[in-house]
């Protein structure tokens, strides 16, 4: 318990950072009344500026200061391929990581009943109206290889298959420059089932 209400609200604050416990908040708290005053008031002014101006992108969902992102933005954006993917996080590293160039959709998250997440949390009346505009070729289907990602990628599947588009999904299996003997046993088995001709 500390002294000062205040140092306590702001140790409590910090704690709602992911992987954030009450050890971990109150050195923050201390590291930043203790050395990094000017850069802690920074942190708090950027942090209020971003809770009231970064929303949502209106097509694809994506956090940002615009209506329109400038992903869905740009015009040199191959926009007959969309990559739904579950996060802003997982766009992220699909940007770093590759040199994708069309354009995604973020659900926000993915199917999951029992945390009250269906498909219009997922805003997928929107991924359908943009669908049916008549653009997307291709639906790149970028979930993560969970139980609950797998039942999001069927759903999202059958979704572009009424529409007349075609799915894709990510490849999963034996990570490269992996060894079979460490690969664990749902990885090596989902690889082993999708093995696909030598060319």
């Amino acid at each position: 318990m500390s002294a000062s209400p205040l140092l306590s609200e702001l140790i409590e604050a910090l704690r709602c950072l992911p992987g954030v416990g009450g050890k971990s908040a109150q050195r923050m708290a201390f590291h930043l009344l203790e050395r990094e005053r000017e850069r802690g008031m920074k942190l708090a002014s950027v942090l209020q500026q971003a809770m009231q101006n970064i929303g949502h992108c209106t097509r694809c969902r994506n956090f940002s200061e615009t209506e329109v992102c400038a992903i869905c933005a740009s015009s040199s954006r191959d926009r007959h391929v969309l990559c739904v993917v579950e996060s802003p996080t997982d766009l992220a590293a699909i940007e770093q990581a590759t040199g994708y160039r069309g354009q995604y959709f973020v659900l926000m998250g993915r199917l999951s009943p029992l945390d009250g997440l269906g498909p219009e949390e997922l805003g997928l009346g929107l991924l359908s109206e943009r669908l049916a505009e008549g653009e997307v070729e291709e639906l790149i289907l970028a979930t993560n290889p969970t139980v609950e990602g797998e039942a999001t990628a069927h759903y999202l599947a059958q979704l572009a298959r009424a529409a007349g588009i075609r799915p894709t999904r990510l490849a999963h299996g034996v990570p490269l420059g992996g060894e079979l003997e460490y690969v664990d046993r749902g990885t090596l088995a989902h690889a082993f089932g999708s093995r696909q001709s030598v060319e």
